[in-house]
């Protein structure tokens, strides 16, 4: 069953009733989306759930599974790829779309090719790394498709690395392209910083013999303090999109804009978007990281309880206006049954406001509990019943 086990009231905190309702915004764009990673709250939400075609934006995921493996040691940076003569002729030209210059036979390493595909959006780069790692394109989509399933990308499927339009077989909506944001950044921190912010980069020569240079399309790097990421798309069927993220003061905003009309467009509805993200919404710290919450009742463990702590510093978002209560719970299915890993997500924080939607966050074990022995059930059934 769901169990609430604590309904906390910050009233010296937050004294007076709320009296400011969400900022207003209306978005130039037919689908936005934006989310407060330090509170887990939705700013907006206008056509989140639709299905659309990703164009470019889908090789945020081709670069998540690189990132992934390079992660868990599978694959190098150093590591170097062939560029095959059939898949040159398939991605070079005018009429292949973006591309990092590849060469017939050229031998690249995984560095370069992300560069390439982050920076440059190179179809190209992310052909010759899926083939590379996996053995064949659609081998490194099937990868590409289970992680869109871990990460719990319901209304998402890939068809191939780069995006490119296939018919309807390839698909995402906004909320899952934030999702897939919102992993990349967590769960690899580093090698999000060292590609997402590069501002451009140089691959190829020119038919003369000179170096070409291309730079970062990201619309808000450089107009936006704190912007490092991540991707644009642009197909005809998919209009102009962009999926950006940014951080300040220790806020960090992901936001998804799509269907927009033009490339100018894009760059002054991302502007805006994420400028009003920042400007009309405040966080409200409640628990740094590491700091009991609560505790959550154990069944036949080693110990009748566990502490839960925040993995986190936990905050709220809130109109930049509003001043009064928020209303703050703890809920679990319990209790929850032993063993238990320290670190292991238990239980969740429910934080409720009068203007914004819940703001979900995960709460975890802050020790490990393991399943108690014979003589430990019957002392701690004693103790229950005693109790």
């Amino acid at each position: 069953m769901k169990k609430s086990i604590a309904a906390l009231l910050f009233v010296g905190l937050l004294s007076q009733p709320l009296t400011a309702a969400a900022p207003p915004y209306t978005s130039e764009a037919p689908i936005a989306y934006m989310k407060d990673l330090s509170s887990g709250a939705v700013l907006y939400d206008k056509g989140g759930q639709t299905r659309m075609p990703p164009a470019s934006m889908a090789k945020m995921m081709t670069a998540h599974v690189a990132f992934r493996l390079i992660q868990k040691g599978d694959l190098k940076l150093d590591t170097k790829f062939t560029v095959r003569p059939e898949t040159w002729r398939q991605w070079h030209g005018p009429q292949a779309g973006s591309t990092m210059f590849l060469s017939v036979n050229e031998q690249v390493s995984v560095e370069n090719l992300l560069h390439g595909i982050v920076t440059l959006s190179g179809n190209d780069a992310c052909v010759v790394l899926a083939e590379g790692i996996a053995g064949t394109e659609q081998a490194f989509v099937a990868l590409m498709n289970q992680e869109a399933e871990r990460l719990g990308l319901k209304n998402s499927h890939f068809g191939n690395s780069n995006g490119w339009p296939d018919e309807g077989v390839t698909y995402v909506t906004a909320e899952d392209l934030a999702k897939l944001a919102e992993a990349t950044v967590e769960e690899t921190p580093d090698l999000y910083k060292r590609f997402y912010a590069t501002r451009s980069f140089t691959w190829g020569k020119t038919m003369g013999g000179a170096d070409i240079e291309q730079g970062n399309r990201n619309p808000i790097l450089g107009k936006i303090a704190g912007a490092d990421g991540l991707k644009t798309g642009h197909t005809e069927e998919a209009g102009f999109g962009f999926t950006g993220s940014a951080e300040q003061d220790g806020r960090r905003l992901v936001m998804v804009v799509a269907g927009l009309q033009s490339f100018n467009g894009r760059i002054a509805e991302s502007v805006r978007f994420m400028d009003w993200g920042f400007r009309a919404w405040k966080s409200q710290p409640l628990f740094k990281k590491d700091q009991t919450v609560e505790t959550a009742e154990v069944q036949l463990g080693s110990a009748t309880t566990v502490p839960l702590i925040a993995p986190q510093n936990m905050a709220v978002t809130l109109p930049r206006t509003a001043s009064g209560n928020i209303s703050v719970k703890v809920a679990y299915t319990g209790p929850i049954k032993a063993p238990i890993a320290k670190g292991q997500k238990i239980a969740q924080l429910i934080i409720s406001t009068p203007d914004t939607p819940p703001q979900i966050l995960p709460l975890v074990a802050g020790a490990d509990v393991s399943e108690a022995g014979m003589f430990g059930r019957l002392w701690n059934g004693l103790k229950s019943f005693f109790g």
